[in-house]
């Protein structure tokens, strides 16, 4: 479990809503976050992604949301855009967690 920052972006990348939340789940395609309020579907977002002493930076599309027994939101992200440092540490941290899908 992992803390991030989002920023969601419309089609013209201007940033609509921005927000917090938690990883549940990290793989080199993605991510499931939990949210207290919804993502639209519909936006790009910027993910800062915190993993033990680093930050991540990624883009990323919702693939997939719904609303939990707990009230939280969950969303399945798929990464659409990484830089080779995020990459690197993204593949390390799933490496030492062994969470490869």
């Amino acid at each position: 479990m992992n803390l991030l920052s989002y920023f969601c972006m419309d089609e013209k990348g201007e940033v609509v809503t921005r927000g917090v939340g938690r990883t549940l789940n990290v793989s080199k395609g993605g991510i499931l976050l939990e949210t207290h309020t919804p993502i639209d579907s519909t936006h790009t977002l910027s993910l800062v992604i915190a993993m033990e002493n680093d930050l991540v930076d990624v883009r990323g599309e919702v693939v997939d949301h719904w609303v939990g027994e707990d009230g939280k939101h969950k969303t399945h992200i798929r990464f659409t855009e990484a830089e080779g440092p995020a990459l690197n540490i993204l593949r390390e941290f799933i490496a030492e967690h062994g969470n490869a899908d």
